[in-house]
């Protein structure tokens, strides 16, 4: 199956950046991933409120806002002149510049707000809403992975590199159900349970820049979800393609964050993983306890 070309090789090509500027801003996303990470650590275990943003099991927390007020100081006082669109704070136009950050100063909250150490803080550089680069800070590992095209894929300072599975029944897969799993057919259950019979087996971390970080490492063979924000995906993009991996969207076409539904893997399982998808069509209601969902609607296209 013909590859794309990396979101992140388009977005540099569109960027007009050198490799100096490139450089400067791989450094500016550790150090903001690095600072709002700092702040998960302070506040783990701590925390004095846990609420609702709107949506059920949507959880922001007092060291959501903490992270983000230190990524976004660290972006203002490093690059003040680009746009950033945060997941506490929302979108800050930038003054003349297609470049944009997209922050996620805490993935995987329902996961920190109980204690379960996998977490991080996510800060991606997206250009005309494509994703050119990005950084991770995992605090519970003592783990900073960044990305950039020509720069590559790392952890810490070891390179990152996808594995070369090409078979799902030999693949560890990862997956995540999103907030509006209670309220629609279409919430990756069928998709799980049909993967899950198929491979080693599916894993579901409960923050996705994690999980692409695992990707990138090798560690996971291959990613797909829905239902996912901008913010979530950007810094994982550029760390899967960085590290040789491929990133398209459900039917093999480029991804594009504001769909939401891509699939992230080693090369070789591309094309597995889109047939698969393409065979699943959602469980009823019924047999997952949720027979009110069969006489609302049918499986409607995510967001």
């Amino acid at each position: 199956m013909t590859l794309p070309t990396p979101l992140t090789q388009s977005a540099l090509s569109a960027s007009g950046l050198t490799s100096a500027q490139l450089e400067h801003l791989a450094a500016v996303a550790r150090r903001a991933a690095e600072a709002g990470a700092q702040e998960l650590r302070h506040h783990f275990g701590q925390l004095e409120r846990i609420r609702e943003k709107g949506r059920a099991g949507d959880l922001v927390t007092e060291a959501d806002v903490a992270a983000e007020q230190a990524v976004l100081a660290v972006l203002q006082r490093d690059t003040p002149d680009l746009g950033v669109l945060a997941e506490e704070g929302g979108r800050r136009p930038g003054q003349g510049s297609a470049l944009e950050w997209c922050v996620d100063p805490l993935d995987g909250t329902t996961n920190y707000a109980h204690g379960y150490p996998f977490f991080g803080t996510s800060i991606g550089l997206t250009v005309a809403g494509v994703p050119l680069l990005g950084a991770l800070a995992v605090p519970a590992l003592d783990q900073l992975y960044w990305a950039a095209p020509g720069l590559g894929a790392w952890c810490n300072d070891t390179p990152l590199q996808v594995s070369g599975c090409s078979a799902v029944s030999q693949a560890l897969l990862v997956t995540g159900f999103a907030y509006d799993r209670h309220t629609r057919l279409d919430n990756n259950y069928a998709e799980f349970a049909w993967f899950t019979h198929r491979s080693r087996g599916v894993r579901r971390g409960g923050a996705a820049a994690v999980d692409l970080a695992f990707v990138a490492a090798g560690r996971l063979d291959g990613y797909w979800e829905r239902g996912l924000a901008p913010w979530d995906l950007a810094a994982g993009i550029a760390l899967v393609e960085c590290a040789g991996g491929v990133v398209c969207a459900y039917d093999g076409s480029p991804a594009r964050l504001e769909e939401g539904r891509i699939i992230a893997c080693a090369p070789g399982l591309k094309g597995p993983l889109i047939e698969g998808l393409a065979r699943c069509r959602p469980l009823t209601g019924a047999s997952f306890g949720a027979p009110e969902l069969d006489a609302t609607t049918a499986a409607e296209p995510a967001p």
